[in-house]
């Protein structure tokens, strides 16, 4: 890749695995400096209790080819977040990208539990996580990001707005989160337009994150292996899909056409031309449509 996005900072809220640790790669594989932000590191673990750390992301950014560093924060206390900010200012004097990937509720919501039989202190919590964070992050980087015309802003979410619209995604608190962050991007988006910043809402497919991947039993190297016992697993894409369409908004000049839209991976491969790591461009959402939830056997033909 040419290193489009050398000069440009960027700021990955929530960096540690995942999604997040491959948008924060992918965008220092076109020059950006990035700073990976999360709250486990080598010293010290999250309540998530997972091996990966927010130094290994910082490594992999500078390893691709960009600035990796790597900056501890819990996103649920402003002055830390307010801190960050303020460095960045100081080191950097600008912002580029800022993309509101917190999320570290995994283990925390029930698949099959109502609303009214679902711990509210948890459910609370997982609230805070995933829409708190991202409000507290937008408030102490947006004005930053707006000091200078350009300025993008990624809200990551799990579904797009037309298909989120039309079905519950798994219980009350992961379902009212995901869409709280699809309205998150297009208010702030009303707002931005002024200064010449963009705000998008952004999701993955089904993404063979490490939690995905150890739920199936696979790798990366060998993740087709878990098509035997689910099928449909065969649409999934790697986080570096996503990354990558992240670092193709981010280099693009004309990415106001975008202002407050909700798009996925597999929409913005076809427009930018990227393509997932095994050279497919695998289009989740609409497979998920067209298939899986109509009931027809599993076979992405024409879906990848």
């Amino acid at each position: 890749m040419d290193l489009d996005l050398a000069g440009k900072v960027a700021v990955v809220a929530g960096a540690t695995r995942g999604a997040g640790r491959q948008i924060a790669v992918q965008l220092g594989a076109r020059g950006a400096t990035v700073y990976a932000t999360g709250r486990s590191t080598r010293g010290q673990r999250s309540e998530m209790d997972r091996p990966e750390t927010i130094e290994e992301t910082a490594e992999l950014v500078t390893a691709a080819g960009g600035r990796g560093i790597a900056v501890q924060i819990d996103h649920l206390v402003a002055e830390q977040v307010r801190a960050l900010v303020e460095r960045i200012d100081a080191e950097q004097g600008c912002l580029d990208v800022l993309v509101n990937n917190i999320w570290g509720a995994e283990l925390l919501f029930s698949w099959d539990q109502k609303l009214w039989e679902h711990s509210l202190d948890t459910g609370l919590h997982i609230l805070r996580l995933a829409v708190d964070t991202h409000i507290i992050t937008s408030h102490f980087a947006l004005p930053l990001l707006i000091r200078r015309p350009g300025g993008l802003v990624v809200e990551m979410t799990d579904g797009t707005a037309e298909y989120n619209r039309t079905n519950y995604r798994a219980s009350f608190f992961y379902d009212l989160t995901k869409a709280s962050v699809l309205r998150m991007a297009f208010a702030q988006a009303q707002e931005l337009a002024a200064f010449g910043a963009t705000a998008v809402a952004l999701t993955p497919g089904w993404m063979r994150s490490e939690i995905m991947l150890e739920h199936f039993g696979v790798t990366e190297a060998n993740w087709y292996d878990a098509t035997a016992t689910e099928p449909h697993f065969a649409i999934s894409e790697s986080p570096a899909f996503v990354g990558r369409a992240v670092a193709a908004l981010a280099a693009d000049p004309d990415v106001a056409r975008w202002n407050g839209q909700s798009l996925s991976s597999g929409q913005l491969a076809q427009v930018y031309g990227f393509t997932d790591l095994d050279g497919s461009r695998p289009d989740c959402w609409r497979y998920l449509v067209e298939v899986q939830d109509a009931g027809r056997p599993a076979d992405v033909t024409g879906y990848r």
